[in-house]
């Protein structure tokens, strides 16, 4: 994905309330709440003003003891009250709180995760799953502290600027100015030290998302760096890598400085103003020590808010940017999209025909006019160099890709009219490498077929010979295989993929070079299992090891995404052809 130097922030932000407005009752309950606690802190500096009023009146002796004493009981229960009412309400603020942000992560990791689970295998090749998974998990957190920004650091501060200014202008209008003033500046000052952040703060998202991709790629390729001891390269490479985060970062973080300095200054000179005309109104008789007192107690509650603000901008712009790195996946379609009113596919007879179609990668074309029927029921073997086109006939089957031209028919279903989800369940495959969820045997196996019965799938486990393995297992069909099956050697995890497709019981088979990778011994016993497989499914072989196709009813033979051979072992192998010169290279080996 490109990097962005601007923020789509309009988008971000639809987006952002397209999540929220599912829960904009919890949101307004909380909003409510919080204009009554800021209410509720304006009023315990009224109750002080009226103290210190009527104190410098019983000084004066203008007031009566008795008087003062029930004002000051009358005052103290307000004041009670208050208190409970407060932390009422703030305990309700933070249970709402927490039902909303766990709400709201919860619903933004769903969204973006089957959205993008959904985008076509051309999108899932071409992204980092380090950088899916970095921007998906910050995006998270994203939202929480989006939201928390709202209720604890911007409608506060709206809140009491009017609350608090209309009850400070009620006495004296120009403190009230000179708070707003003060505001107005210290905000637009914050508001240009980050926009001119927020360019930076993109880059380093950027090369932190990059960091996470290739320490992901780093530990998943950690058999390659120890087997040819790249260690001290690989250490190398991160550093260097890190060193253009940790760069990026410092610049991004360099900002605060004269952020920071500028607030301080701007609202040093605010509060001088504010105090030293109210007390000059004081001297002068026209304002009472207690409105001067209120004045100043409502402008210094407010400094923690506007700091807040502007903390809350800051976190707002980070927020955005994180945003930004997530929600453009949302822009992005998936390229294979199903007709309206598309039906699902039930397979019956298995017929599979390939008709002329047109197919290329980047301008770079493969197949032109392509043909090629298979039988019910028939085992067809494809053989070719590499880059010939087997394993991409494979991938269009699946509509992994879109033809440019032409069809491909399933018992005459057009796969394009029909899903495409219900299309790849009625499909099974063996593929070259098994890649194993970090689960147990059972749930691995049972993965292609959830709803199967646990005899069923203790019979396919039977079936693909794990059962002995599985009896000198300590947790048995529970044991743990790890992370892309790393606890298993390649023959256990291939007869594990052998049970998952016997499971899913389909009537069409695809085996991609389903024992390739394996010893000879191994692949002798797993061939066997895959020939008890293969009875009665249509079956398509993509295979480099001649010998493992010797039994195909049909063989096709590949080169440059044209058919120039078919017909059985038998026929081929006394033909003068790319089918004999492969035999001979190999013999019983590996086409190169």
């Amino acid at each position: 994905m490109s990097k962005h130097s601007s923020i789509d922030t309009r988008y971000n932000l639809k987006l952002y309330w397209s999540i929220l407005r599912e829960y904009k009752f919890l949101f307004f309950c909380l909003l409510f709440i919080i204009l009554i606690i800021e209410a509720i802190n304006l009023a315990d500096k009224f109750l002080f003003k009226i103290i210190i009023d009527n104190g410098t009146q019983f000084i004066n002796k203008t007031l009566p003891q008795t008087q003062l004493i029930h004002i000051l009981l009358i005052i103290a229960l307000i004041f009670i009250a208050l208190i409970i009412s407060k932390t009422v309400l703030r305990w309700y603020q933070l249970h709402l709180l927490n039902i909303l942000d766990s709400e709201l992560i919860a619903n933004l990791k769903r969204k973006f995760f089957n959205h993008i689970i959904m985008l076509s295998y051309n999108f899932h090749t071409t992204h980092r799953t380090g950088s899916l998974i970095s921007r998906l998990v910050r995006g998270g957190r994203s939202i929480e502290s989006m939201t928390d920004d709202i209720l604890f650091n911007f409608a506060p501060l709206i809140f009491q600027l009017l609350i608090v200014g209309s009850s400070i202008l009620y006495f004296d209008w120009l403190p009230a100015l000179i708070i707003l003033v003060t505001i107005i500046l210290f905000i637009s000052y914050s508001y240009l030290i980050q926009q001119i952040q927020r360019k930076h703060n993109i880059a380093a998202n950027d090369a932190e998302d990059l960091e996470k991709a290739n320490i992901s790629d780093f530990f998943t390729n950690i058999d390659s760096i120890k087997y040819f001891g790249k260690e001290s390269r690989i250490i190398h490479t991160f550093h260097n890598i890190s060193e253009q985060t940790k760069q990026k970062y410092r610049r991004f973080w360099d900002y605060y400085r004269w952020l920071e300095a500028g607030q301080a200054l701007i609202l040093g000179i605010g509060t001088f103003f504010v105090i030293y005309f109210p007390l000059l109104s004081v001297l002068h008789g026209t304002m009472t020590l207690g409105t001067l007192t209120f004045i100043y107690a409502s402008y210094i509650s407010m400094t923690p808010l506007i700091w807040g603000f502007v903390r809350g901008m800051r976190e707002y712009y980070k927020n955005m940017a994180d945003f930004e790195s997530l929600f453009q996946y949302y822009k992005i379609e998936n390229e294979i999209k199903d007709k309206p009113h598309a039906k699902p596919l039930t397979i019956q007879r298995g017929e599979v025909k390939f008709s002329n179609l047109t197919f290329g990668y980047h301008k770079r074309p493969l197949f032109t006019q392509f043909n090629l029927t298979i039988a019910p029921n028939q085992k067809v073997a494809i053989i070719g160099h590499s880059g010939s086109g087997k394993t991409t006939l494979v991938k269009l089957l699946y509509r992994l890709y879109d033809l440019k031209q032409g069809s491909i028919l399933i018992d005459h279903h057009n796969i394009k009219d029909i899903q495409q989800e219900s299309l790849r369940c009625e499909l099974s495959i063996v593929p070259q490498e098994c890649i194993l969820f970090d689960d147990t045997i059972y749930n691995n196996i049972a993965f292609s077929n959830p709803k199967a019965s646990r005899t069923d799938v203790f019979a396919a486990i039977k079936f693909a010979q794990l059962d002995k393995l599985i009896m000198n297992l300590p947790l048995k069909e529970n044991t743990i295989v790890g992370e892309r099956g790393v606890r298993l050697s390649g023959g256990e995890k291939q007869r594990v993929s052998i049970a998952r497709a016997l499971l899913a019981n389909k009537k069409i088979l695809i085996l991609d070079e389903a024992t390739s990778s394996l010893d000879s011994k191994t692949e002798h016993e797993i061939q066997t299992d895959l020939a008890k497989l293969m009875k009665n499914r249509t079956t398509i072989i993509i295979a480099h090891r001649l010998s493992t196709i010797m039994n195909a009813d049909k063989i096709v033979v590949l080169h440059h995404g044209k058919i120039v051979q078919t017909g059985t072992h038998a026929q081929l192998i006394k033909q003068k052809g790319k089918y004999n010169e492969l035999w001979n290279l190999q013999r019983g080996g590996y086409i190169t």
